[in-house]
């Protein structure tokens, strides 16, 4: 395990961190009006966290059989295609195109119990897991690192624990400043429903760069 690794690694967990599961439907849960229940929100964070792990085991699994049926450079190739491949679909987001938030804050609104949070959070997990590129890309980097199962465990876990930093210090701040806060993620909800796509395009180009340049690194300069 080297620090260019963890570093890439936190690098594609803060993108991670910006998707709608991980920071805008917590935003919207802060912005829901009366008194904010931080139990509720801790265990709509709580559950998408265990998720990701989850899928992020069974992911490595899968793609450590993969790997370990491949020379070491052979996968590294692998590993820099995607990335480049990465790279290039970000072009493809329209940056015009509004996304569809609507859906999910109306889920929100009607659904208030603990129980119906827990799955609002699963259900974002699952909807997001075809636009997970950066987790995959983040898996890949793991699964073509000569790791063993500790090392990879508390990697995954450092990986999704990251993922809630932001909405983290956000419902700090909120519980510590409300009225300064409010206006703030007012604005961040209204500019990822006027943004959402550029947005994506945005984290799939950076995840790109990065799921290339760690191959790159290991190809040619280890």
């Amino acid at each position: 395990m080297t620090l260019g690794l963890v570093a890439a690694l936190a690098g594609l967990a803060l993108l991670d961190s910006t998707s709608i599961g991980t920071l805008f439907i917590p935003i919207w849960l802060m912005l829901t009006p009366g008194r904010l229940k931080v139990s509720r929100l801790a265990v709509y964070l709580g559950t998408i966290t265990v998720f990701y792990f989850v899928i992020g085991v069974l992911l490595v699994l899968g793609a450590s059989q993969v790997v370990g049926h491949l020379d070491g450079p052979v996968a590294l190739w692998i590993q820099l295609v995607i990335g480049v491949l990465l790279f290039a679909v970000s072009f493809r987001f329209d940056g015009k195109k509004k996304a569809n938030t609507g859906k999910w804050q109306n889920r929100i609104n009607a659904n208030g119990s603990v129980a119906a949070l827990a799955g609002i959070a699963v259900l974002a997990g699952v909807v997001e897991l075809a636009t997970m590129l950066p987790y995959l890309g983040a898996i890949g980097m793991m699964s073509t690192a000569n790791l063993d199962a500790g090392q990879i465990g508390l990697l995954l876990a450092g990986y999704c624990l990251v993922m809630i930093v932001p909405a983290l210090v956000l419902l700090v701040a909120r519980l510590a400043v409300r009225e300064r806060i409010e206006p703030f993620l007012t604005k961040i909800s209204t500019w990822f429903a006027e943004k959402g796509a550029s947005t994506t395009g945005w984290i799939l180009g950076i995840a790109g760069f990065l799921v290339a340049r760690d191959a790159i690194a290991r190809l040619f300069f280890v």
